[in-house]
């Protein structure tokens, strides 16, 4: 059986508001789904989680929940008439005194009142996801002046990036705070921070979930030019997080599209590099929201993210609003297998140099080496309270799956993001005497391995932390 190595995250939004349609989610292999806090009500998000926790339960399924803080997106305030049309070389001012519906063809409010401070003449400010640039001509206070470079219709609230980046705007807004409390309550598994600055950002997001009284794992969201331009404090943002998402939307705005590839390229070699599972999303299968079948070109994009080492891929629009959620499931999902099937993703150079400070660290990275290099291997297995050691095993690529048995819930749903990990519900200690063979029992009564397989198994028998690999022929 071969089993798909990257992991799939989907949206959830209006087009899966039924118990079938996202009963026909989860059935088409989704692994995460991500709760959008930019939209919806805290009771909405809270029925969501709870659909999915059953659904999920009843197919016999580990599936994680993300929820997604909205951040301090900088946005225009409404016009009078709903949308305006800018023409190329008009004048145009973003003014933060003009009252929040009053937008006109010639002026409309904006909802960060700072932004007269991040910018100066000369200034490129991208609107609509850089659908609509304006040059800054003159600030007068808090009202911008502007020339519109390229224009067309822009409408209510929607977002302004700086070009390069340097917008002082924190990352967790009151309404952040308020929706850690809420995320806390559903008991997400994951909460992703918008527009990271530092490492710091994350560490209050940490706080407040801990508060709160969740335990969910903390994700960077990367969509700043400045994170991503400073190799330094990119790798502060990783180490501080938990996991990572290249969240293309708003960081291709702000660094221009030519640089994203090379970008997320690097961004998935450090987290990969810094042992933190990370997460390519934006438009991956954007054409599905309305078509039967992705372009070739959307084909490609998700195939080289999974090349690249990627642990998931993510769906936004596509699975929130598309025509048909668990197609665009299931056509993502044959392209990861496709890719998974390139030599390259078998094999891995990863940590070859390195020296390690924790033997189950040591442990892992073993039993990876001697399954990669070792004829009639069928699968490695995992027996893990944390996480930690099967977290240090997908780094490496391999294609072999690697099988993680948990007692602890929490632990099964933090790993349903790693690639190559398959999370199973596991009862016992490992410093029981009979574990080995009743997580063998286990495995084969679930139909991954066989009489006569040979598998590599790590497992603590003493401190907890794995200290033991051992090659057990079924």
């Amino acid at each position: 059986m071969m089993l798909r190595r990257t992991k799939i995250v989907a949206t959830l939004g209006p087009a899966t508001e039924t118990d079938e349609a996202l009963e026909k989610l989860i059935t088409a292999g989704v692994d995460v789904v991500r709760l959008n806090f930019s939209h919806g009500e805290s009771d909405e998000h809270r029925l969501c989680a709870e659909r999915v926790r059953r659904i999920a339960a009843k197919q016999e399924r580990t599936v994680a929940i993300l929820g997604d803080l909205q951040g301090s997106k900088i946005r225009i305030e409404r016009f009078i008439n709903g949308q305006i049309t800018l023409i190329d070389g008009d004048t145009f001012t973003l003014d933060g005194d003009l009252p929040t519906d009053q937008g006109d063809e010639k002026t409309v409010g904006i909802a960060y009142k700072k932004l007269c401070n991040d910018c100066e003449q000369g200034s490129v400010l991208l609107l609509d996801d850089g659908r609509i640039s304006l040059e800054v001509i003159e600030i007068d206070g808090i009202k911008i002046h502007c020339r519109v470079i390229n224009g067309g219709v822009l409408s209510n609230n929607k977002g302004i990036n700086l070009q390069g980046g340097g917008l002082s705007a924190p990352a967790l807004t009151s309404k952040d705070k308020h929706d850690i409390q809420v995320a806390a309550d559903i008991g997400v598994d994951y909460l992703a921070v918008s527009f990271v600055r530092c490492g710091q950002d994350l560490e209050d997001a940490r706080n407040l979930m801990a508060a709160a009284g969740g335990h969910a794992a903390i994700l960077a969201k990367i969509e700043r030019a400045e994170v991503v331009y400073d190799q330094e404090l990119l790798e502060e943002v990783i180490l501080a997080s938990d996991a990572v998402m290249v969240a293309r939307g708003d960081l291709g705005v702000e660094i221009g599209d030519a640089e994203l590839v090379g970008v997320q390229k690097n961004m998935i070699h450090t987290a990969r590099l810094l042992n933190r599972p990370v997460i390519t999303a934006t438009q991956m299968m954007e054409s599905m929201i309305q078509n039967a079948l992705p372009t070739r070109a959307e084909v490609f994009d998700v195939a080289n993210a999974v090349l690249d080492g990627t642990d998931a891929v993510m769906l936004s629009a596509e699975t929130a609003t598309g025509k048909c959620p668990h197609g665009v499931v299931e056509a993502m999902e044959r392209i990861c297998r496709g890719a998974e099937k390139q030599p390259s993703v078998m094999v891995s150079q990863h940590r070859m140099e390195f020296t390690f400070q924790e033997s189950d660290e040591a442990i892992a990275m073993a039993a990876m080496y001697a399954a990669n290099h070792m004829s009639g291997v069928r699968a490695i297995v995992c027996l893990t309270r944390s996480g930690k050691t099967a977290l240090w095993m997908s780094r490496i690529n391999s294609g072999l799956p690697i099988f993680a048995l948990s007692r602890l819930e929490e632990t099964r749903y933090r790993l349903a993001l790693y690639r190559g990990v398959y999370c199973l519900p596991f009862a016992f200690r490992s410093d029981s005497p009979e574990v080995e063979a009743l997580a063998v029992e286990e495995l084969v009564k679930a139909g991954y391995i066989e009489k006569g397989d040979k598998i590599i198994m790590t497992l603590g028998k003493s401190s907890g932390a794995a200290d033991t690999v051992k090659i057990i022929t079924v």
